[in-house]
């Protein structure tokens, strides 16, 4: 078995900026209930002419930039998303056609915000099996499109983006390990009701917006999130021999600030060594932690050979954290 890396990383945002202030519009908001509650002051939102892949092409190509790739050179493209552009076709395979990957075998993974951990951990087993040289690994998300902007529970969370990494072998030790876990039996305190085979679209569940994110718990997925992502940390550092204080940088998924610094603060580890960057960027799901990644990257947080600890938690209920070691080279100039 051989080691796989991040050899390239890309993000892309939507140009449009909605602030808080918007969203008092629509809701019984504030600026300072929002900010108090998840530490979002603005989110970017998609124009209504761009779908996820639109956002997802932007930070491939980018993340192929850094890694020196061509499309010919890419074996697997693996899309986490809870947004695809469509039931099916499955985005990666827009994605691949729009990049030119002709040799490239592709498909979506849905685990909901948890969506891009699972894919590094896939991506993973591809290359370190030898069943993939390259594989393209993205994030990418259009949650305006599917938020109800009346329930202020949830409309003041979400933004949109995508996020990107190339993985390819290497013999020093990049991706370290992943940890995975599941529990369907509370899958109903973060849903979409209707849309799927179970409750089909009919005029009346579109008139019920039963086709928009539903969270009749805040606090319970508050409660699950900071438990199974710090559960999830320390399994996988006391799988992969290491402590709390060897981590040079904690990614949670960008959610809520709140739900961040409580998981930062269960592992032990101060908040200069974890990324808190949800306030310009919103919650955006499966896109959440690449885009954060690159994010602390670009920002000469993440020095070469350092431990980076990944951890996410979404709808399913469905979570994961992924360890690894930083070898990707040099920004871009």
């Amino acid at each position: 078995m051989r080691g796989s890396t991040i050899a390239g990383i890309g993000h892309y945002v939507p140009e449009r900026v909605m602030k808080n202030a918007e969203l008092e519009q629509y809701v019984d908001t504030t600026d300072e209930w929002i900010v108090t509650r998840t530490g979002i002051r603005e989110r970017r939102i998609a124009a209504p002419e761009q779908a996820s892949s639109d956002l997802g092409l932007e930070a491939a190509k980018e993340a192929m930039a850094h890694a020196g790739v061509t499309p010919d050179d890419i074996d697997l493209i693996i899309v986490g998303t809870a947004t695809p552009d469509m039931l099916f076709p499955a985005t990666a395979c827009i994605l691949q056609d729009r990049l030119g990957a002709r040799k490239a075998g592709a498909f979506d993974l849905s685990a909901a915000c948890s969506s891009w951990v699972y894919g590094i951990a896939v991506a993973h087993g591809y290359v370190s099996s030898g069943l993939a040289n390259t594989v393209l690994v993205v994030g990418a998300e259009t949650l305006s499109k599917i938020t109800n902007w009346k329930d202020r529970g949830t409309c003041v969370l979400f933004g949109d983006g995508a996020g990107a990494v190339v993985l390819r072998p290497s013999d020093a030790p990049g991706l370290i390990g992943s940890v995975l876990g599941t529990d369907g039996t509370a899958a109903e305190i973060l849903i979409i009701p209707a849309g799927g085979s179970a409750r089909p679209a009919t005029p009346e569940s579109v008139a019920g917006r039963e086709h928009t994110i539903r969270m009749p718990s805040g606090r319970d997925v508050f409660k699950r999130a900071v438990k199974e992502m710090a559960s999830a940390c320390r399994e996988l550092l006391d799988k992969s021999g290491y402590e709390p204080g060897d981590v040079d940088l904690l990614i949670p998924h960008q959610a809520n600030s709140r739900i961040m610094v409580a998981v930062a603060e269960r592992m032990g580890i101060g908040l200069d060594r974890a990324v808190v960057d949800v306030a310009e960027i919103g919650n955006t799901s499966a896109a959440s932690i690449p885009i954060a990644l690159d994010r602390a990257w670009r920002a000469g947080r993440i020095a070469p050979d350092a431990l980076v600890l990944m951890t996410s938690f979404g709808a399913g209920l469905a979570w994961g954290a992924n360890l690894l070691r930083w070898t990707a080279p040099a920004p871009v100039s």
